[in-house]
This record gives C-alpha cells, sequence and structure tokens, in this order.
C-alpha cells in the first residue's frame, strides 16, 4: 500500500515547511490530513516517512543509525565524529560509558547542591524584579541550565564558568545560524571567528580537567569525564561528548522550565495545586533535597504534561538499515523516519482533548491505560537522550525552588509564539510578571477545573 502525503514539488518541501512556521507544526498539518503514516518531502534528506502512532512506532524502536545529512550541520563541533550520527557499533558502547556517568542517583545526588545554589541565585535576582515588570524566561533558564550542565560536566574544575557558558552560546549561535540558514549580523567571518575562538576555549577547558583526572589530581571531580578516562576514550571523544552533553542540556532543561511556567500562569488551580504540595514538602525550606524530589509527585506530573504539549526536541530523525513494515506499509531500506513527538503528543486517540493541559493524565492508573510510546519527549529506543533522567532532576529542582517563591503570571499585551528553532523555543521569548508568594494568594491545593492550553 502506498504510504500517503502531499504531492512532491520542484523546490523540496522548501515553500510547505516554510508557510508552515516550521517542521514542528507541518507535521502536525500533515498528520491531521493524511493520518498516522505520512510521506513527505523534507528538506536536506529527499523524502521522508512520519510515523505519529505509538503503536506503529513499536515497529521502529530497535533502528539504530541517523540519516547523516539532517546532522551534518553539528559535524564542525566534533572531532572524533559526529556523535549525533555516529555508526550502532560505535554508538553503543560510546552510549553504556556515558549512561554509567549520567543516570545513577549518586552522580544527581552529589551534584544537587550546586544545582541549588545557582538556581537560587536566579531566584534572587527575580525577586529583584518582582512586581516591576516582566522577565525573559526562556534566556534565563537556558543560560542557568547551561551554568548546571557546565558545572556537571566540568566538576567544578573551571576558574570561569561563566566564560564556558558565554563560550559554549557563541558556538551554538553560529551553527545554529547555519542550520538555518540565517542572514548574518556581523561583517563577513566576525561571527564565524568568534564561533571558533570560542570552541577553541571550549575544547582547552576540557583538556584541563582531563588532565587532572589522569594525573589523578582531581580524581572523581566530573562524573562523566572521571568515567570516559576511566573506559580508556580518546581525549577528542571526551572533548566531544562533553560539548554534546552541553548541546542536549542547553535545549531540554530551561526550556521545559519556560513553558511550564507559561503553563502555570494562564492555569492558577493547577499553580495552586502543586505550590500546595510544595508547601507540605518542604515546610520553611525553600528548596526540597534530593529525597523531597521523589514525594514532589503533582509536580513531576506537571512537567511531564508541559512536555507533552511543549516538548523541548520537537521531532527525531532514524534511518532505516532494512526493508521495515509499519501497520499496512513497506518502507524501504535508507529510508529517513521522522518521529514527530508533538504530532504523537497530541494525538487523540491516546490523549483525549490533547490541547488541554492536565497534569492527572500522568497518574500512575492513566499512564498504564497508554502505549508506552504515547510519550516519548526524551526520543525512542538506543537513540533517546542519555541524560533524560538528570533532565528530569534539573527541571523539577528549578520548578521547586522557583514555585516556592513565586507566582507567576503572563506580561500583558505579550504572544507566546512557539518555532522551531532546533528545540521548541517561543519566537520572542516567554515573558511573564513574577511575583512573591503571600499567604493570601495561594488557595493550598484545592482541586479545580483546568482550563485549556493557550
Amino acid at each position: 500500500m502506498d504510504i500517503p502525503g502531499p504531492e512532491p514539488r520542484a523546490d523540496g518541501g522548501v515553500a510547505a515547511l516554510a508557510a508552515a512556521g516550521g517542521l514542528h507544526t507541518y507535521q502536525l498539518r500533515l498528520h491531521a490530513a493524511y493520518g498516522p503514516v505520512v510521506r513527505f518531502q523534507l528538506p536536506g534528506a529527499g523524502e521522508a516517512v512520519s510515523v505519529a502512532d505509538p503503536v506503529l512506532l513499536e515497529a521502529t524502536v530497535g533502528i539504530d543509525r541517523r540519516p547523516e545529512r539532517l546532522f551534518a550541520f553539528l559535524d564542525p563541533l566534533f572531532e572524533a565524529g559526529n556523535l549525533q550520527a555516529m555508526p550502532a557499533g560505535e554508538h553503543t558502547p560510546w552510549r553504556r560509558q556515558v549512561l554509567s556517568a549520567l543516570a545513577g542517583r549518586p552522580s544527581h545526588e552529589r551534584h544537587l547542591p550546586r544545582f541549588t545554589e545557582l538556581a537560587t541565585a536566579l531566584a534572587d535576582r527575580w525577586d529583584e524584579q518582582a512586581d516591576h515588570g516582566p522577565v525573559g524566561l526562556q534566556k534565563d533558564l537556558t543560560t542557568l541550565s547551561l551554568r548546571m550542565i557546565c558545572g556537571y560536566a566540568l566538576g567544578g574544575d573551571t576558574a570561569d564558568p561563566d566564560r564556558v557558558v558565554a563560550a559554549f552560546e557563541a558556538v551554538l549561535t553560529e551553527h545554529l545560524g547555519r542550520l538555518h540558514q540565517d542572514p548574518p549580523s556581523d561583517p563577513p567571518g566576525t561571527s564565524a571567528g568568534r564561533a571558533e575562538e570560542a570552541l577553541a576555549h571550549l575544547r582547552a577547558t576540557v583538556d584541563r580537567v582531563v588532565r587532572a583526572h589522569r594525573s589523578g589530581g582531581r580524581a572523581g571531580s566530573s562524573d562523566l569525564i572521571g568515567a570516559l578516562v576511566e573506559a580508556g576514550a580518546s581525549p577528542a571523544r571526551i572533548r566531544d561528548t562533553v560539548m554534546a552533553m552541553m548541546l542536549a542540556a542547553h535545549h531540554t532543561t530551561g526550556v521545559a522550565v519556560s513553558w511550564t511556567l507559561h503553563l502555570l500562569g494562564g492555569h492558577p488551580e493547577v499553580a495552586d495545586r502543586v505550590a500546595g504540595e510544595l508547601d507540605r514538602v518542604l515546610g520553611d525550606r525553600a528548596a526540597p533535597d534530593y529525597a523531597d524530589l521523589r514525594r514532589l509527585r503533582y509536580l513531576e506530573m506537571t512537567l511531564k504534561e508541559s512536555m507533552r504539549l511543549y516538548p523541548p526536541g520537537p521531532y527525531g530523525a532514524r534511518e532505516t538499515t532494512g526493508p521495515l513494515t509499519v501497520g499496512d506499509y513497506e518502507i524501504p531500506a535508507g529510508t529517513t523516519i521522522l518521529y514527530p513527538f508533538w504530532a504523537i503528543h497530541m494525538n487523540p486517540d491516546h490523549w483525549p482533548e490533547p490541547e488541554e493541559f492536565r497534569p492527572e493524565r500522568f497518574t500512575p492508573e492513566e499512564t498504564a491505560r497508554r502505549p508506552r510510546l504515547a510519550y516519548v519527549p526524551f526520543g525512542i529506543g538506543p537513540r533517546s537522550c542519555e541524560g533524560a533522567a538528570l533532565a528530569m532532576v534539573e527541571a523539577e529542582l528549578v520548578l521547586a525552588v522557583l514555585l516556592k517563591r513565586f507566582r507567576f503570571r503572563p506580561a500583558p499585551g505579550h504572544r507566546v509564539t512557539p518555532v522551531e528553532r532546533f528545540v521548541l523555543w517561543a519566537a520572542d521569548d516567554i515573558r511573564m510578571t513574577v511575583h512573591r508568594r503571600t499567604a493570601n494568594q495561594d488557595r493550598g491545593d484545592a482541586p479545580g477545573r483546568r482550563p485549556a492550553a493557550g
């Protein structure tokens, strides 16, 4: 059976993608028009197949190849081969080494005090702006997430973490600009030159930490680098891994937290219940410890529902290594498979009234009723995000610190428009006013009707 989809166009699909406002919204439109499996032109990949049904996705879950052309824009960041598209045989042992550092509770618990310190510093700064005008959530929160992951990846062994953060932002801006073909705002060569200098600084910083680990002087100060050194990874591979981790962290924690605050600002009933839970679990304490995070169940449900409505990474990609049967369709080898996370999360067959913001969708009972791939904010299969567990710890901590202290309201007249910029960003940031919590502002955790997500 032929896979349905729009007729091919001479421009390779560029105009259709642009008219939709990005790949994330284009996939929503495609699946609404053609069903759960769609064939379409994807610029840079020729023809692709998008699958939005979680049951049909099971047929693709074991694929461990990414299409190299789609990730080629990241090639200059890596010295030992593009980690986003490395061959499966090389990827499996590398992933095992990275997970040994990122997935374990001891590592998360050890870094929590520093994460708390950084989150509290942001809260202190926002406290000075409270009741005085809006703050730009995504700018501040993505900078916070970079500071957190910089400390985690480098173990606090860098003398100037702010310079590392600034250097990474320069590198990221340059390479995402190449992906989206933004016109340069600087004279020719200026932006690229700054990015090259910043990249050299990042690599030199990682090299210093690696040398310290190899000499035994600061063994264990970076769980990630320590695990890779112990596994015998080359210096270039270690540098690449730190860069990849910073890239992933930059577009997960900060973006997820910002969309969650945006949703809570428009849904005061949910915000009341989150505040009530924080007060019960934390009492007079301003921040949770690691054990508290497990008790903040409604906060976790709220974060998950936010990432359903606004997944930080709106899609994933794989390349078939052989013929593949997906439902009634035969997909040939070498086909680019798109995982449209946003369309999957908005599938009404598994998410009734999908536009509604309802954290209660993530009770254990509700979760057990859905197919396991109905919710995939961190990807699918052997190429899913290695830092997913760490990202959840960071995001829940930051939300707890901020929501214990503040209430957030939409900035008057500010329109929040999701756009795809490698991540699900907001076109003009998410601007909200910050208000200190007081006893008469909060009504505990009384349940109420959940208005539709806006």
